[in-house]
């Protein structure tokens, strides 16, 4: 099982603004041409969301839900309000990362999609996130919610692909080492 995160964030390395906005990333995303920078590719790959309870909350206000019938779960320390359409896909779960990977080791899963900022930083730091997909948006937004916290060891990553778009966009695709205990 390969546990991956996939994620958009500015060259200054915020994922959203303070106030978890994301207008910043939603104009080049409204670029006309249909570019979706490999995400259907990696989605198709993954048997489960993770998400932390703030995001999954930013989505409901994104529009139609784009996660059709994969299922979801939503981490939070406290009861997430999901609502009734989408109860047969989303499921929240208070584990912590060592738990979860149990979980989805018992579920058989071939791939697991992590997602948010807190989530993929709880995963790296417990050793759990085997794949990292940054799409650099190149804009400075000064301050925000970062990408990455503090860590207590290094991570190593290694480089598997970068791609660069005309718009701009540099996509950065790491295999993250396994830490030396």
């Amino acid at each position: 099982m390969k546990i991956s995160a996939y994620i958009a964030a500015s060259l200054d390395g915020y994922i959203a603004r303070e106030d978890g906005a994301l207008d910043w990333l939603s104009a080049p995303l409204d670029e006309p041409g249909g570019e979706d920078y490999g995400f259907r590719q990696f989605f198709d790959s993954v048997d489960l969301l993770v998400m932390g309870r703030k995001s999954f909350e930013k989505v409901l206000t994104l529009g139609p839900w784009i996660y059709g019938e994969k299922p979801v779960f939503v981490l939070s320390s406290r009861p997430v309000d999901i609502p009734a359409t989408l109860r047969s896909t989303v499921g929240w779960r208070s584990s912590s990362p060592i738990e979860l990977k149990r979980e989805f080791d018992q579920m058989k899963l071939r791939g697991v999609y992590v997602d948010g900022g807190k989530t993929i930083q709880s995963f790296l730091a417990d050793g759990l996130l085997d794949e990292l997909t940054v799409t650099w948006i190149p804009i400075l937004i000064g301050r925000g919610i970062p990408l990455f916290g503090r860590l207590e060891k290094d991570a190593r990553l290694i480089l598997i692909e970068n791609r660069a778009f005309d718009n701009g966009f540099v996509q950065s695709r790491y295999e993250i080492l396994p830490s030396k205990t």
